[in-house]
């Protein structure tokens, strides 16, 4: 292993880690590595700027003002929309949708398409790889449709066994949904390819890229698929606001999620008359300075370049994982062929929750637990992993740093 490395050292990753003020904090006398992408992503100080200067600057409610603040909180606001269209490589913007999050967009899908469209004895199918936000949601469209929901297997790599999803695939498949990267494992699934299996077979298509974005460029016209879901704060974006992408034909004829303000174009006593795209899916006020700051993190993102994040990726990829098999004791959970900086792994008989607490100790911040992916920590037979996941300001010091933690922890724990 070259000790340069070009995208995770030198010049351009010190300007980068400049633009993110949390990573200089000292935790327990230590200096932070943060090491929990998965679960949420750092923010760089034009966030914050983006932030403050929608609140101290033109506060004010959206699409329905004349006046000058409403009017400029407006065109930021759709100009955000705007910016993730390109981002994404989607056809219109009124095919950009504002939740939450991910697990909202899951959420809306399966009420507003699976509750309308779904029928008894469908079939929704999708992969033991899942988190719980798209496992749940579709078992509660089942319970209150009669569909039925299939799950494909995942081998002991981790990856999904594509001929098995393949042959599950039939005439009685209505919907698939399928992580684009696992939160869990990082193992990325050839969606593009399991999107046209879906399609051959008649059914629709719907991908939670809630870990794609930090990982590597996507583009949903490519794909081809019908649905793609992703949330703000794991792309160094803010908490609260996500994105549902979904194609027009299938937005039009879909149902709101949701009533009341802001979705509607008439109302009278008798009947209501909903708004046009994509103002039919975003009742209320919304998350103005979420949405803001969303356009902001993608702006971020750009300026970075997902060519130069996608190469990160892969070579810290490399890097971590040949520096992980100098820990003694530890076992790798998921070595899919395909997957991003994301390590999931058990030190010895220790429980996580001991290894985590011995890392932080020394200024290293990991997940452990079931990483809300219950049925696949059964399949492997174990309750939970230690979980250390990387994004693009994570440099070689920070791999070191965990590996040389790892090993204290190691020795400490026998």
């Amino acid at each position: 292993m070259s000790k340069k490395l070009s995208h995770i050292e030198g010049p351009q990753m010190d300007r980068i880690r400049q633009d993110f003020p949390i990573l200089k904090q000292k935790v327990y006398g230590h200096d932070l590595v943060y090491l929990d992408n998965a679960a949420t992503t750092q923010k760089p100080r034009e966030l914050m700027v983006a932030i403050d200067d929608y609140y101290s600057r033109y506060n004010s409610n959206i699409h329905r003002g004349v006046h000058y603040l409403s009017q400029q909180a407006t065109e930021k606001y759709e100009e955000a929309r705007r910016k993730i269209q390109h981002f994404i490589h989607a056809e219109q913007a009124h095919e950009i949708n504002f939740v939450r999050g991910t697990t909202e967009a899951i959420n809306l899908v399966a009420r507003s398409y699976g509750c309308k469209f779904l029928k008894h004895g469908d079939e929704i199918l999708i992969t033991a790889l899942e988190h719980h936000s798209n496992i749940v949601p579709w078992q509660m469209l089942c319970e209150q449709t009669g569909a039925v929901l299939k799950v494909a297997p995942v081998n002991s790599r981790g990856e999904v066994e594509l001929k098995a999803y393949s042959e599950m695939l039939g005439e009685k498949t209505a919907l698939v949904s399928v992580a684009h990267v696992s939160n869990a494992l990082g193992s990325i699934n050839p969606v593009k390819e399991m999107v046209r299996l879906a399609h051959e077979a008649g059914a629709l298509a719907m991908i939670d890229g809630a870990q794609a974005l930090m990982h590597l460029p996507v583009d949903v016209q490519d794909i081809d698929a019908d649905f793609y879901a992703f949330s703000g704060h794991k792309m160094c974006g803010p908490t609260g606001i996500g994105v549902l992408y979904a194609k027009e034909k299938w937005l039009e004829a879909m149902d709101p999620y949701m009533g009341g303000g802001e979705m509607i174009s008439t109302v009278t006593f008798e009947k209501t008359r909903y708004a046009d795209l994509p103002y039919k899916f975003e009742a209320g006020t919304p998350n103005i300075a979420g949405g803001i700051a969303l356009g902001t993190a993608v702006d971020y993102l750009q300026k970075t370049g997902m060519s130069f994040i996608e190469a990160h990726d892969r070579e810290m990829l490399d890097y971590v994982g040949a520096r992980l098999k100098e820990v003694p004791g530890i076992r790798i959970i998921g070595q899919s062929a395909e997957k991003s900086a994301v390590f999931s792994f058990l030190l010895g008989d220790h429980h996580p929750f001991d290894v985590g607490v011995l890392l932080d100790q020394q200024g290293v911040a990991i997940r452990t637990g079931h990483h809300c992916c219950q049925p696949l920590m059964d399949l492997f037979c174990i309750e939970g992993t230690c979980r250390a996941s990387f994004a693009f300001y994570n440099n070689r010091d920070d791999a070191d740093r965990l590996i040389s933690a790892l090993q204290r922890a190691a020795a400490i724990l026998g």
